[in-house]
């Protein structure tokens, strides 16, 4: 694949470790969330959600997917009352369809591979729920290139907060200032920058619907394996 977007251009220290999304970054899981949503929402005899409204939403955690959805349908006192049980069958939902639905981006393991390959330590840090994160990773085959696994319910805090990234870096054994964070939305950029990290933007993902242009980040790289490339020209001047 040949990037479009102009190389990016680290001014940290060699990277030792890469910190990646999940949703929207290595798997297309959008589809699996209308599902679970739609299974949810008949349960509440609320109407059905669709790809496009749910891609707007995906990025912060199940616990904002299922507030957005309930917002556009119920009025906002209703919407608070019914959080509780909607959240209980959601997942209930969610976890019958776990991958059912969703594709592996194109490259991405290349990407990973050629990320161990130049001896990168890697973690895998999401707000989906631990279990769903792990599980999906093992459906593709992708648990053998993660040494870590943080998930929206593993900490006290989510991504845009720097906490899971901070984390995770130290579970690797690696300084921030060494670590680079890549995924596809504002979210990830936010918190690996404030982390300390440096970070890489990937185009295709959903962003919350905004352009991936305004993202404050290191690059845009075309995929996982770019991303890989783009640290291997790093490290060659480092």
């Amino acid at each position: 694949m040949t990037t479009p977007f102009p190389a990016p251009t680290f001014t940290g220290p060699r990277l030792q470790a890469a910190i990646i999304d999940l949703d929207g970054t290595m798997i297309d899981t959008a589809d699996d969330f209308t599902a679970g949503l739609n299974g949810m929402l008949a349960q509440l005899d609320a109407t059905e959600t669709s790809r496009e409204e749910v891609v707007g939403y995906i990025g912060k955690g199940s616990e904002n997917l299922i507030r957005r959805v309930l917002a556009e349908r119920f009025e906002t006192d209703h919407a608070q009352d019914r959080f509780d049980e909607a959240l209980a069958i959601y997942q209930e939902e969610y976890a019958k369809i776990n991958g059912v639905h969703t594709r592996l981006y194109p490259e991405v393991e290349a990407g990973l591979s050629a990320m161990r390959d130049a001896g990168l330590k890697l973690a895998c840090v999401t707000n989906k729920p631990h279990r769903f994160a792990v599980e999906l990773l093992e459906q593709y085959g992708l648990s053998q290139y993660f040494s870590v696994v943080l998930g929206g319910d593993s900490l006290p805090k989510k991504k845009p907060d720097p906490l899971p990234m901070l984390t995770a870096a130290e579970q690797l054994g690696v300084a921030p200032q060494a670590t680079v964070a890549i995924g596809d939305s504002e979210n990830d950029a936010l918190a690996g920058r404030a982390a300390g990290m440096a970070t890489l933007t990937l185009p295709y993902g959903y962003n919350h619907g905004r352009s991936i242009q305004e993202i404050k980040s290191d690059g845009i790289v075309a995929s996982l394996l770019d991303a890989a490339k783009a640290i291997a020209a790093h490290h060659s001047t480092t």
